[in-house]
């Protein structure tokens, strides 16, 4: 007894150990948990001793003491554990790593660079060039040997066998020889090259490389894409901010002459309309910061997604992401026929359109090879029951080579209607080439024309804000000296509040002009991918 107790508390204590390991829970809870799936109650008597008998085949193992208890409880055991691991691999499973933000103000050029590592169109992009690795890989297959192993068993009734019985001939067994077996089994290693397919093979390495070139271009698109969302992301971010300040500085100027207006009307020498005139033009002015700055959150939380960034869940009134850049107009000279010419040069989706073309034409090419025959050469090795025996242990092996020919003399018109179809789409494809030409044409004049307007309105305001903030001044010191009124002033003000902002919206108009049509001609690639 003493001794089956201690095996029974072995397997206990190794049972729990297990269950706790597995789980991560407490020695108190898997004993619990063990106890419930296999109660004291429930272990039976402990059976008579059966007679010790040898290892023939009436013997049976020798059963240890307490293994039948613990025998019924494994399975249910081993599910709990099952459950228990597949609960903690789920709450294991690495999350997607967090994407903190940038503890320094960022560049342009680190913008760009931060969205092409954690831009979502990026990392699609990525796969999709992945993935188009693969169809290169599956498009080559046709030139590559393929290796086999195939086998099978087959039974029919005796009666369903033609059966040859050779007898009363000198030289063989007594019974003779019987051929014809009810039951066949075959295994076969074969290693296949196709020799010719009518120029499929060609077409298929040509298509490779045509994938291959063309998922590239793809990439590029995408990336271009990418970087201008983010330029204008960025510069809509810099107006928002510079908006702010401009609005603040209104709200600032119209404070102060409110102030001075109650002084003057404390003095007694301006009217109460002066006063609530001023009040008005302050409460007016108001919305539009409120306006600018709620433009800048929402800015701020465009760029942010555009970059990758998890934006924390708490924050609503500024998200920790500041920028270093500043509106600035950079002189840019590009005239529209070399803008014209480098876009039908540079751009990538007419060179992705132009592979395609290219595509299509090897496509017709293969569906042209159905006309023609398929030669294939293989060579391998054969195992087989022997025929000349009803016992499926003899075989019969050996080396297998030889040469096969396949040609579909007549397809039921299958093979024209496929070239049929790849003629159509290769034509369509040229029509889709020619298109797209038009189109990039016609969004270089475009971006062009909106540059042009973008830089003479922008040269139009070089002035503008020192001659309004001149004009402020000289009325306020009119209307100090009491020659001007309280209207000019407020008037002036106005017109330096709007001088501000169209200057800055000219800048912003500008740098995004420019972006838009680096885009359009090409030129807003990264340097390692072709672009400036």
């Amino acid at each position: 007894m003493n001794e089956k107790a201690t095996n029974k508390d072995r397997d206990e204590q190794e049972l729990v150990k297990m269950y706790m390991e597995l789980t991560g829970t407490s020695e108190s809870n898997a004993r619990s948990v063990f106890m419930y799936v296999c109660p004291q109650g429930e272990e039976k008597a402990e059976p008579a001793p059966r007679p010790v008998q040898g290892p023939g085949p009436g013997a049976e193992p020798e059963q240890r003491p307490g293994a039948g208890r613990l025998g019924q409880a494994a399975p249910l055991l081993l599910a709990l554990f099952w459950l228990a691991s597949s609960a903690r691999a789920a709450q294991a499973a690495p999350l997607p790593p967090a994407r903190p933000f940038p503890t320094q103000p960022l560049s342009l050029a680190d913008a760009v660079n931060v969205a092409l590592q954690q831009n979502p169109n990026i990392l699609r992009a990525q796969k999709e060039l992945e993935a188009a690795q693969g169809v290169v890989i599956q498009t080559r297959a046709v030139a590559i040997p393929k290796l086999a192993v195939t086998g099978g068993f087959n039974a029919v009734q005796p009666s369903d066998v033609d059966v040859l019985s050779i007898t009363n001939i000198p030289g063989l067994p007594a019974g003779g020889i019987t051929f014809g077996t009810d039951k066949n089994w075959t295994s076969q290693i074969r290693l296949v090259q196709s020799l010719y397919e009518g120029g499929r093979i060609l077409s298929a390495l040509r298509a490779a490389r045509l994938i291959k070139e063309q998922s590239a271009l793809n990439y590029q698109t995408a990336v271009a894409d990418t970087v201008l969302e983010v330029e204008l992301a960025y510069y809509d971010v810099l107006l928002a901010r510079q908006q702010i300040t401009v609005q603040e500085a209104s709200v600032e100027l119209l404070t102060q002459e409110l102030g001075d207006t109650r002084r003057r009307f404390e003095a007694g020498t301006v009217p109460r309309f002066n006063v609530l005139r001023a009040e008005v033009e302050l409460a007016n002015a108001r919305p539009r910061l409120i306006r600018a700055r709620n433009s800048f959150r929402i800015a701020k939380n465009n760029l942010a997604n555009l970059l990758g960034f998890n934006v924390p869940k708490d924050a609503f009134a500024d998200i920790p992401l500041k920028l270093s850049g500043q509106l600035e107009a950079e002189p840019y000279q590009l005239e529209l026929p070399r803008a014209i010419a480098l876009a039908l040069e540079r751009r990538t989706e007419l060179g992705s359109l132009r592979k395609a073309r290219a595509l299509r034409g090897e496509e017709v090419v293969s569906a042209k090879a159905g006309y023609k025959p398929a030669v294939q050469a293989f060579a391998g090795y054969d195992v087989h029951n022997s025929m000349l025996h009803s016992d499926l242990g003899f075989e019969d092996h050996g080396w297998i080579t030889g040469v096969q020919l396949t040609w579909n003399i007549f397809d039921g018109l299958a093979t024209r209607g496929r070239v049929k179809e790849a003629s159509a789409r290769y034509e369509r494809a040229a029509v889709d080439l020619e298109d797209t030409g038009r189109r990039i044409e016609l969004e270089v004049r475009t971006a062009h024309s909106s540059f042009i307007e973008a830089q003479e309105v922008l040269e139009s305001q070089k002035k503008v804000v020192e001659e309004a903030e001149e004009a402020l001044r000289l009325a306020r010191s009119r209307h100090e000296a009491g020659t001007g009124t309280q209207l000019d002033v407020l008037s002036a003000q106005t017109a330096l509040t709007e001088a501000r902002t169209t200057q800055i919206q000219a800048l912003h108009d500008y740098s995004a002009a420019r972006a838009r049509l680096e885009r359009a001609v090409g030129m807003n690639l990264p340097a390692p991918l072709g672009g400036r």
